[in-house]
């Protein structure tokens, strides 16, 4: 059986935001472990997976004034777009544009252990 992807990564050498648009990689969508040693399950697209993100970011328009290339942000659920797989010179990623307006956290450094849980009540 064959299982080759029905999109490869866009190769791309430059990718230029416009406006105060704010592109960002990095985000996780898969289980995580707490720094308390508790893994949880992928959430993703459930209730229970209502919950901010943090993601880094890889391009700002040029009237973006609140953050810089290379900072990690928190960014309010659901506030990004679906993922655009590129391949840049570090390699394959997935970049999404998010809205500068829901932007909760800014931090220079990676934020390390995801401690964020949800507080959405599920369907049971």
């Amino acid at each position: 059986m064959n299982t080759k992807a029905a999109f490869a990564p866009h190769r791309i050498e430059k990718i230029t935001a416009l406006h105060d648009n704010i592109l960002v990689c990095d985000m996780e969508f898969t289980g995580r472990q707490l720094s308390s040693g508790i893994i949880l399950m992928n959430d993703n697209g459930k209730s229970e997976g209502i919950r901010p993100r943090w993601g880094r970011v890889y391009e700002i328009g040029p009237e973006q004034r609140d953050v810089t290339v290379g900072q990690w942000i928190c960014v309010a659920h659901g506030r990004w777009t679906r993922g655009l797989e590129i391949e840049d010179n570090e390699g394959p990623k997935t970049i999404r544009k998010i809205d500068p307006k829901d932007i909760l956290l800014v931090s220079d450094e990676h934020p390390g252990y995801d401690d964020t849980m949800s507080e959405a009540v599920s369907g049971r």
